[in-house]
């Protein structure tokens, strides 16, 4: 499951950003096979680690019981240089598997992260102060169909969907 926003981003996690309600906890149990591969970003909430990226991807591949995680964007466009951000994954909830700790920068920084909701080619990720919210597809793009389904879910989730930045999708 390649999570393209979170630890692309941790820094822009612990800076300020305006607050939602916080979204419930993940109840829902994941599959870990499926928590492996390439996820690509499709929606986001604005935050400064991200801005002006493009093309986002997320790259999780197991190693035992935690994960390596590369995540990249084009800052500007994609044809422009991927900046990559390395980190470590954890689940830290077995109960569900919805519950992710992020290392970053050998263990300097960590974050926790949530997939609030999954379906087979799409799931939502966030913070657990509901700040940080980002819709990963398995494909650069969604159907149509399966994009608004994932965006009425993530405003069933209480996140201002008006907020939500689209970026460009990644090449294959």
């Amino acid at each position: 499951m390649r999570i393209v926003a979170p630890a692309l981003f941790t820094a822009a996690v612990l800076m300020g950003a305006p607050a939602v309600a916080a979204p419930a906890p993940p109840a829902e149990k994941i599959e870990l096979t499926k928590m492996t591969g390439r996820w690509y970003e499709v929606a986001r909430l604005p935050n400064k680690t991200q801005k002006d990226c493009q093309g986002g991807t997320s790259d999780w591949v197991r190693t035992g019981d935690t994960y390596a995680v590369v995540q990249a964007c084009h800052k500007g466009g994609l044809t422009a240089p991927a900046t990559e951000w390395k980190a470590k994954a954890k689940v830290i909830d077995p109960k569900t598997n919805a519950r992710i700790k992020m290392s970053f920068f050998g263990g300097m920084l960590s974050q926790e992260y949530w997939v609030l909701d999954h379906k087979s080619d799409w799931l939502i990720l966030g913070t657990p102060n509901g700040n940080y919210m980002w819709l990963m597809s398995q494909r650069p793009t969604l159907s149509a169909t399966a994009k608004a389904q994932a965006i009425t879910r993530v405003k069933q989730l209480g996140y201002d969907v008006s907020r939500l930045e689209f970026p460009l999708p990644a090449r294959n």
